[in-house]
């Protein structure tokens, strides 16, 4: 079981990198506001896939989502550490998450205006993905949902969460991207 789950997480760490790197070229002619879209659509892709098709698939053979997946032959990473684990990966722009309610203090926003378009998606659900310039990096912010019951058990059951009353399909906040002006 164990080697199944490795593979397939393979395989789509695999497409990710690879998804990203034509996204990278085809948004080379184009916008960095363009850019940042493709890259949003392409991490909320996989991340998609990976809690849907990976975290929901092993837990049936059980198999679970742990923030200690490193030292537990029953285990894999959670959702979050996915994209967190992929954007470690990247050199030419930064990737991550966001909260105003993190479990961890270094998912907050960054900057203000990051925690002001935060508050904007927050406040309308019409804010699928918000764009914008912030210093010297031009920022995109893509909804992250509670796409599967996992995630809102996580943080509602884990000692640190500031939040407890999450429900599936609730916004818990944003994958961020963040790319340098030249």
């Amino acid at each position: 079981m164990k080697r199944t789950v490795g593979v397939q997480a393979s395989i789509l760490t695999l497409l990710m990198a690879s998804s990203l790197a034509v996204s990278l070229v085809i948004a080379a002619d184009t916008s960095q506001e363009r850019a940042v879209k493709y890259i949003l659509a392409t991490v909320q892709a996989f991340r998609t896939v990976y809690s849907k098709a990976i975290v929901e698939h092993v837990q049936k053979g059980g198999v679970r989502p742990s923030e200690n997946w490193h030292k537990d032959d029953h285990a894999i990473m959670l959702n979050a550490q996915f994209v967190k684990a992929a954007g470690a990966e990247l050199k030419d722009f930064e990737l991550g998450l966001i909260g105003l309610t993190p479990i961890y203090k270094f998912n907050l926003p960054k900057t203000q205006a990051e925690a002001d378009a935060l508050k904007k998606m927050m406040a309308s659900p019409d804010f699928k993905v918000l764009t914008f310039a912030d210093g010297n990096q031009f920022k995109g912010l893509a909804a992250d949902h509670a796409i599967v019951q996992a995630c809102v058990d996580c943080h509602n059951s884990h000692p640190s969460s500031p939040r407890k009353d999450f429900k599936q399909g609730d916004l818990m906040g944003a994958i961020v991207v963040r790319i340098n002006n030249k």
